[in-house]
């Protein structure tokens, strides 16, 4: 609840939209442990009408809390603003540094509410599936907290891939340790158990290098952005002088036009190459069955699903988490997308940024001769 809070207050909610979002807040998981809990939303709903219905609360607010706890089931479409802002309260701890934390104890509430042990691979299985999958709705928790849920599913994903790899190597090491008992094979058991190390070694150094691979095309991503936004900037400020100052007294200076005119098109030009930079390009947003079964689509690109359903895209990833071929095929796939998109963008602002320092350097020119020659 104090979580919704926190978030309302940076979205300065009035009276009635406040009541709704902490009231919903408030009777959100009363319903867990009384019901399935895949549904204990449902539960809390109910149970905040008949509460709200003693209480003589009108109806329409009253409907409005519920749809606000609805709201939070998965897959979640929130559509007010309360509702954006419970759902991001509600998976808030999805995107801090006490992720890990929080995730033992709830598995352990869980255990306890269903008495019965989970196994870890299945819970880490569930869990990465969650945040691979996962956006937060209001711009300030995806500001404020994206960057760490990644984080967070890089760290759950290296943990899952550590205990595979244990399991693999046991279960390597006492088949072949039969295997030798049987076929009075001569290779010892520690050379094949250093084969299989060095296999696992192999596949975490890819993992890692197309994680920072990534990162790093997003950070130059985030570079040229900002170079563009300079360029915009500075020649959006030039064109607002020279409209400002310079035009209106042109009458009384005849021979500024032309230098006039020409800082002017530096500008725009500058301006147009720096705006083509940035311009995102939509695509379809769609994959066909034909595309998965082919393993031909990037579904780390979010221009590939945006406009499927949950479902589709859910059945998607499952295929991709289940195939490590499919999976670093995808990895290549999107770190070559980006370089694409990073090449068109520095070549646009190399233009950018050549029409401005030549065109602007001619115009200096231009004005110091106008003013010799007048």
């Amino acid at each position: 609840m104090d979580i919704s809070k926190r978030i309302a207050e940076h979205y300065n909610l009035g009276e009635k939209d406040s009541f709704i979002l902490n009231t919903a807040a408030s009777f959100l998981y009363t319903g867990f442990g009384s019901t399935n809990i895949d549904n204990y939303e449902i539960k809390s709903a109910e149970l905040a009408e008949t509460f709200l219905t003693l209480k003589a609360v009108e109806s329409s607010v009253i409907t409005a809390i519920k749809s606000c706890i609805l709201s939070t089931q998965f897959p979640q479409n929130p559509i007010a603003i309360t509702e954006k802002i419970l759902c991001d309260a509600g998976n808030y701890y999805l995107g801090t540094h006490h992720y890990s934390e929080k995730l033992k104890l709830m598995k352990k509430e869980l255990e306890a509410i269903s008495g019965k042990k989970i196994d870890g691979n299945s819970w880490r299985t569930t869990n990465i599936k969650l945040l691979a999958t996962h956006h937060y709705h209001t711009d300030y928790c995806q500001l404020l907290l994206n960057q760490t849920k990644a984080e967070n599913l890089a760290l759950i994903q290296n943990r899952q891939e550590e205990k595979i790899n244990k399991k693999n190597e046991a279960e390597l090491k006492a088949a072949e340790k039969l295997s030798l008992e049987l076929n009075n094979q001569t290779e010892s058991l520690d050379e094949l158990i250093a084969i299989k190390k060095k296999r696992i070694k192999t596949v975490r150094g890819s993992e890692t290098m197309f994680r920072l691979s990534s990162t790093n095309n997003v950070r130059i991503s985030e570079m040229a952005d900002n170079k563009a936004q300079i360029m915009i900037t500075v020649n959006s400020v030039i064109i607002s002088v020279v409209f400002g100052l310079i035009l209106k007294s042109l009458d009384e200076n005849r021979h500024l036009l032309i230098p006039t005119l020409l800082l002017l098109i530096v500008s725009l030009t500058t301006i147009i190459f720096a705006v083509l930079a940035t311009r995102p390009k939509m695509t379809a947003g769609k994959f066909t069955k034909e595309q998965l079964n082919n393993k031909s689509v990037n579904l780390l690109f979010f221009g590939n699903f945006h406009n499927m359903s949950f479902e589709e895209y859910e059945e998607g990833i499952q295929a991709l988490l289940t195939d490590q071929q499919f999976l670093y095929a995808s990895f290549t796939k999107d770190i070559y997308g980006q370089g694409k998109v990073l090449g068109r963008k520095y070549r646009l602002l190399n233009i950018s940024y050549t029409i401005f320092m030549y065109g602007l350097i001619l115009a200096v020119i231009a004005y110091a001769a106008a003013v010799i020659m007048n």
